[in-house]
């Protein structure tokens, strides 16, 4: 969207959104944050599978060992509980807490689809059904399954423990979800794991500036796309006064901090080793900052995403682990100090993960389409 204002509006690059982006990501310099204040700060952790959040981390942070996340897991102070754009995420106690309710209406929109299957069903009292029932015990999606399907039996039964998962908090409870451990995802509310009433939903002005924070400059768009919601253009007219604005080069108004950092374009970027569904990649509606045209869409395979490298603060290509040996799989010829880099930032990452196991690390075959 375009107006006035914006078209007067400095320009920002591809490279200088992006550099700015991997700063508040923490992807340019790695921060000496703790994990807690990572995760608050980034405002949770894509983690669709167990091990993404770790990876995530050892990407962004000195001196990251897993254990210190998996504690953090057991000891409640982090939980994995579905919000943004309706997938699983780690988030901090306090923004499960409130974030979840900021995202609701959008749960509440993704029940229609599953409206033929709910004919009859009174919402509400399978909200408290459902909550009777994982807070009793934790339960599986299979348990749920069939413990509602007993009380509404002409209703399809994934139907009905997928209106559960939407109407109510639900969290996965530990062991799942913790490093180097198993176990299968069961749920119980967000109230009863964490001991802690439901909060409001927080004011979404005060969203906007944190999305801002990690993931600036933005559009409304952009913001639209990370949290999964729709119409808040008002809230960011209402933040006009107190934030900054540019366009990109498609003249898209984007708005900002006034003190955060925006880099030089030319600040080096480090390679990263991203896991898959990285919220880099999946946080804005615009992700060119990242994704070179060429590259859209190497990232992913149907609904599954893969896992990525950035090189020079752009997604470069894949990687895997077999074992020990990291594979990479970039989508052109790197130059040989780039490579030497690549291997170095793979150690590490190995190092750091996979401390006292023998690694190697080696490039696989170019990635070409």
């Amino acid at each position: 969207m375009t107006n006035s204002g914006a078209a007067k509006a400095p320009v920002l690059g591809v490279r200088a959104l992006g550099r700015a982006t991997l700063a508040r990501q923490f992807l340019l310099d790695r921060s000496p944050s703790s994990a807690l204040d990572a995760v608050r700060h980034l405002l949770g952790l894509q983690a669709q599978n167990v091990r993404p959040p770790y990876y995530a981390l050892a990407a962004r942070l000195d001196g990251f060992a897993p254990e210190e996340l998996s504690a953090l897991m057991a000891d409640r102070a982090v939980v994995r509980i579905v919000t943004l754009r309706s997938t699983i995420h780690t988030h901090t106690a306090e923004d499960c807490l409130t974030l979840r309710p900021l995202v609701q209406p959008a749960r509440d929109r993704e029940l229609g689809a599953f409206r033929a299957g709910l004919a009859g069903v009174d919402l509400e009292r399978l909200a408290v059904r459902a909550r009777e029932l994982v807070e009793a015990e934790p339960r599986t999606m299979a348990q749920l399954r069939a413990a509602l399907g007993a009380e509404w039996p002409d209703a399809d039964p994934r139907s009905l423990a997928v209106a559960a998962r939407c109407r109510l908090p639900l969290v996965q409870v530990t062991p799942r979800g913790l490093w180097g451990r198993s176990g299968q995802v069961a749920l119980t509310t967000a109230e009863h794991w964490l001991g802690r009433p439901a909060q409001p939903a927080p004011d979404a002005g005060d969203v906007v500036l944190r999305y801002l924070a990690a993931f600036g400059p933005a559009s409304v768009k952009d913001m639209q796309a990370w949290a999964g919601l729709t119409r808040l253009r008002d809230v960011f007219e209402r933040l006009r006064p107190r934030l900054l604005t540019f366009r990109d080069p498609n003249g898209v108004e984007l708005f900002d901090l006034p003190g955060a950092p925006r880099p030089d374009p030319d600040t080096p970027a480090p390679p990263r080793f991203l896991p898959e569904f990285d919220n880099l990649l999946l946080s804005h509606a615009d992700r060119a900052r990242v994704v070179p045209p060429a590259y859209r869409g190497r990232a992913w395979q149907g609904n599954q995403a893969h896992r990525t490298l950035l090189v020079d603060g752009f997604l470069a290509g894949l990687w895997r682990l077999d074992g020990g040996l990291l594979v990479v799989e970039t989508f052109g010829e790197l130059a040989r100090s780039r490579r030497e880099a690549v291997v170095a930032e793979g150690a590490r990452m190995l190092a750091a993960l996979h401390p006292g196991q023998p690694h190697d690390v080696r490039f696989g075959t170019v990635v070409r389409r």
